[in-house]
Order: C-alpha cells, then structure tokens, then sequence
C-alpha cells in the first residue's frame, strides 16, 4: 500500500497480492479517490506489528495483528503543486489487521487505523 500511494495508484496488481476482501476494497477506494482529487502521499510510514493471536493455534490459518503504526513521515500531497493537502499531522495511531492465508499466501482481509494520538 505505502508503494502504490506514492502515485495513487489503486489498480495496482501489488494491492491484490497482499490484501483481499473488505481491506482490499477499502485501500482501492481511498487510492482511488486521492486519485480523483489530485493526492499522492510521499514519505514512508513506519510500523511493528506484532501477532497478537493465531487460528488455530496449530498450523494456523488467521492471525491477529497489532500495533502502533507512525504516519507522521508518510503525508498526503497535492499532485500538482507539490504542496500538503491538509494542515494535519500524521503520528502514532493503533492499528489492528486479520491477516488470513489464503491457497498459501498471507493477505490482509480487514483492517481498521485508529485516529492520530491512539497509542
């Protein structure tokens, strides 16, 4: 996603080979719509995610993710000017993800990304 979102690109094949279902749709629209509007985000975000459960605990097929992800180097621009789309500041936001395996690849499959100041 941080790749594609240096130019917005939602049709990105990249998109499909790490996320699927509901969390695929939903990073599709938002590139989309920064598309539509003129946006791409420049920086990189910096995220720890930690496995906070697997299922089954044996050879397990969902997990759980957390952390604590960083979007204060990672901000949306306008294409045409270069300039910040918006006077707010990235920072540390809670994230959660169910990451499921699917014909032996690991895809996300949902997501959610807290507001600013989460954790």
């Amino acid at each position: 996603m941080a790749e594609a979102a240096k130019t917005s690109d939602w049709d990105s094949p990249t998109l499909a080979r790490h996320a699927t279902g509901e969390a695929l749709s939903a990073i599709t629209r938002g590139m989309y719509a920064d598309h539509l509007n003129g946006l791409v985000t420049k920086g990189e975000p910096k995220n720890a995610p930690k496995v906070s459960s697997a299922t089954p605990m044996q050879d397990p097929t969902t997990v759980m993710i957390s952390d604590c992800g960083d979007s204060a180097h990672w901000l949306k621009y306008r294409k045409d000017n270069g300039k910040l789309a918006d006077d707010k500041p990235g920072g540390r936001q809670a994230i959660t993800a169910e990451v499921r395996k699917l014909n032996g690849a690991w895809k996300v499959a949902r997501f959610a990304v807290e507001a600013v100041g989460s954790c």
